[in-house]
């Protein structure tokens, strides 16, 4: 298998085991320890921990949380994905109290590989759109 279809699986794994299932565990065989993050959720200590922190909390506030890939695009080192998922708000998120509404989510991330893990993601997600469908931000009239 080359280089770019590992990162391309590792990319599709990513994101549909580890963020569409909850399975924190495989983020342990995909994400290097020293993982540099860029994405709009802060997380509370750098790294695959903190990484994994922040997935527990979006799992808990969406424990329903299905993730779709839409597209991956692999480049040397790089990849590139485009994503989407539906939900039901039933836990705290972000000092928001469960709504119970049902959301549809999408994002792009970028991620570098080092060593056959993921580095460094860059995640760029609809938090507009999750705000709005949250009734936290008024909608498009």
């Amino acid at each position: 298998m080359s280089s770019e279809d590992h990162n391309r699986e590792v990319t599709r794994r990513f994101n549909a085991e580890v963020w569409g299932e909850g399975n924190a565990e495989l983020a342990d065989e995909l994400v290097a320890a020293d993982l540099v993050e860029h994405t709009p959720f802060p997380a509370p200590m750098p790294g695959l921990e903190g990484h994994k922190q922040v997935l527990a909390q979006f799992r808990s506030a969406f424990p329903n949380l299905k993730v779709t890939v839409d597209n991956v695009v692999a480049e040397g080192n790089l990849t590139m994905l485009r994503w989407s998922g539906v939900g039901t708000h039933s836990g705290v998120m972000m000092g928001i109290a469960p709504t119970e509404k049902t959301v549809h989510i999408s994002g792009m991330d970028m991620l570098r590989f080092e060593d056959g893990k993921i580095k460094e993601r860059w995640a760029e997600i609809n938090v507009f759109g999750l705000m709005q469908q949250l009734g936290v931000i008024p909608g498009a009239n």
